[in-house]
């Protein structure tokens, strides 16, 4: 089932249009990605899916039906910088959300558990680091057990520990049949913890689909040689490989996606009389492509 599904959604600000007629389905049980540069119209999709915002045109549904204000109780939510009270502890910050959600108190201990504070709960917030301000603000949007979670740029602002903190959390909270759709700009986050992703510019929608197939689209294998130029000369006759370019001391072979055999190119190039002394195959990086499609 698809969890939802946006149906030629357009957003305009006066003469600005923040999006232009974009549709594309979220599956259940999926790590979705909203992937764009700033000012792409993420944060304006995500405030049209919870409403704060109405589209200028389109409709969409949760869970195959319009939204609903009860339906939307089973969304937890991370949209902005964490907005806690720092002379509180963790904890009694959790509860405060609790009655502002109209959540009873009892998955407070569950949802501090599930992101790693529960050793810090009767800390202040004030004495948290930013990664476990981050956790404490998914721990509120845990709060009632959604179904589905909406997070618009989780690990904006962290540094390198506190974004591998966010990005494991993630990973496991998608373990447990959590349907996840986040707004990213940073290209290997979607790569990492994404399994769908949908690719916006300017509000249009560029593509969409499983990351795996959206994000590469080919293989790279990177060889070389001691005779670099001879390597080049006998591969003009290697059949499968699209292109050949010469990268510092290697080559890099260009073959469509799953057709570079690594075992046969190395057994063409022994019988051809070239021996080689690097051979790796690489996939296309996420960068390369998303820049690719975005500049279209």
């Amino acid at each position: 089932m698809d969890v939802l599904t946006l149906n030629g959604i357009t957003k305009n600000y006066g003469k600005i249009c923040a999006l232009n007629n974009v549709s594309f389905t979220v599956p259940e049980g999926s790590v979705f990605g909203i992937l764009g540069p700033n000012g792409s119209g993420k944060t304006t999709m995500l405030g049209i899916v919870l409403n704060i915002l109405k589209p200028s045109a389109g409709s969409f549904t949760l869970m195959g039906q319009p939204s609903t204000v009860n339906m939307r109780k089973h969304i937890g939510t991370l949209l902005e910088t964490p907005n806690f009270y720092h002379y509180l502890s963790g904890e009694r910050n959790l509860r405060i959300a609790a009655e502002i959600k109209g959540k009873g108190h009892d998955g407070i201990e569950d949802a501090l558990r599930k992101v790693n504070l529960l050793h810090r709960k009767d800390s202040k917030f004030s004495t948290y680091s930013l990664g476990m301000k981050q956790r404490l603000a998914i721990a509120a949007a845990l709060l009632g057990n959604p179904d589905v979670l909406i997070f618009d740029e989780p690990t904006n602002g962290l540094d390198p520990v506190g974004i591998a903190e966010i990005r494991e959390l993630i990973t496991r909270l998608a373990a447990e049949g959590k349907t996840i759709i986040m707004a990213s700009h940073m290209l290997d986050e979607v790569e990492k913890v994404c399994t769908h992703v949908a690719i916006l510019k300017t509000g249009v929608l560029i593509t969409a689909g499983k990351v795996d197939e959206v994000l590469t689209n080919e293989d790279l294998v990177q060889i070389g040689a001691a005779d670099i130029n001879a390597l080049s000369q006998i591969l003009q006759g290697y059949s499968g490989c699209t292109a050949i370019k010469q990268l510092g001391s290697h080559l890099q072979l260009s073959f469509a996606q799953g057709t570079a055999h690594l075992e046969s190119i190395n057994t063409f190039c022994f019988n051809n009389g070239i021996v080689l002394n690097h051979l790796q195959l690489k996939k296309k990086s996420l960068e390369t492509k998303f820049l690719e499609l975005t500049n279209k």
